[in-house]
């Protein structure tokens, strides 16, 4: 299904400000789905293999593995493959597959946290103020633009954004953020009580007559904001899922509720679905587990451009898999 995740929380618009400062542009993204890649899975109905390989190698140091030869690949892979069958039987299950995801995502998170952390001049048991962030990521180019233009309107939402989910993270309400508290502000995509905070931006990024609700046509213009009759298919079967899935009382829009729904729905693993597929497309006796003759049969549904250092995934201490 084609979404508006061109650049994520697979959960984002980019929202651009006119600092050179350390802020990651990741973290000026919308979080619409708790995705594991930035990429469609199925851009424009068609299966893209960039979201495999960013959702089984992660997003963050991408390599230029497509250079690799197939051998080069086949034996970086069969590296990983032995440290996902952690009970060394020779066979990765859906189990050990979701694990390693789930490992994969939460390894980003947290070496996006620390490098960032790191940027600040902080260590693993000092804190951040809002005005330490503020200064450091506004605080040079507030008087940047003239009075009246648009940037200079950007540039106070974004800070005014930011300040609210500041404060949202700030659960001990010191005024501080810690390093775990950092966690949830650049990632509140992955937080229960953040959760607010990431329908609040999505509805207020694509609901353009702000009305407080997401209607069809913003709902569609947000993901196809081209104009025309002849609209691809997808557009038009989001169309019928605005429909039938997404305004969930037939009103004719998404309310907070239903936009929850939409971007965080409950009975949905995106870990889990992502097992799945990649157990199914690989799976050559359809006995419902891999070996890794079978994962390296299939390597280029594993691994490609989109790959991350093989290194990193094998030798990460932080949180060892």
């Amino acid at each position: 299904m084609k979404t508006a995740l061109a650049a994520f929380i697979g959960a984002c618009c980019i929202f651009c400000v006119a600092s050179s400062a350390i802020r990651n542009q990741e973290h000026d993204k919308r979080t619409k789905e708790k995705e594991l890649s930035d990429v469609d899975h199925n851009g424009d109905s068609h299966h893209n293999p960039d979201y495999d390989h960013e959702a089984f190698l992660g997003k963050e140091e991408a390599h230029e593995f497509d250079e690799l030869s197939p051998e080069e690949s086949k034996n970086k892979l069969g590296a990983i493959v032995d440290k996902i069958d952690t009970d060394k039987n020779s066979f990765v299950s859906e189990k050990e597959m979701i694990a390693w995801i789930k490992y994969i995502q939460k390894s980003y998170t947290t070496s996006d946290t620390q490098r960032q952390w790191s940027n600040y001049g902080k260590s693993e048991h000092d804190t951040l103020s809002w005005d330490e962030y503020a200064n450091r990521t506004y605080g040079e180019h507030s008087e940047d633009f003239p009075e009246g233009d648009e940037e200079r309107f950007s540039y106070a939402d974004m800070k005014e954004r930011e300040s609210r989910r500041f404060k949202m993270a700030d659960v001990n309400y010191d005024g501080v953020l810690s390093l775990r508290e950092f966690v949830d502000f650049l990632h509140p995509e992955d937080a229960e009580h953040m959760r607010d905070i990431v329908v609040m931006e999505t509805i207020e990024d694509i609901d353009k007559n702000k009305d407080g609700f997401v209607s069809q046509t913003e709902y569609i213009g947000d993901m196809y904001p081209e104009e025309g009759e002849d609209e691809p298919e997808w557009v038009q079967t989001e169309r019928e899922h605005f429909t039938k899935y997404r305004d969930l009382n037939g009103d004719g829009k998404m309310d907070k509720d239903e936009v929850r729904h939409w971007i965080m729905p409950e009975d949905y693993d995106h870990a889990q679905a992502e097992s799945k597929h990649l157990i199914y497309e690989a799976d050559a006796d359809k006995d419902g587990q891999l070996t890794k003759k079978e994962i390296l049969d299939k390597y280029d549904l594993f691994v490609g451009s989109q790959a991350t250092d093989f290194g990193e995934a094998l030798t990460k201490t932080h949180d060892e898999f």
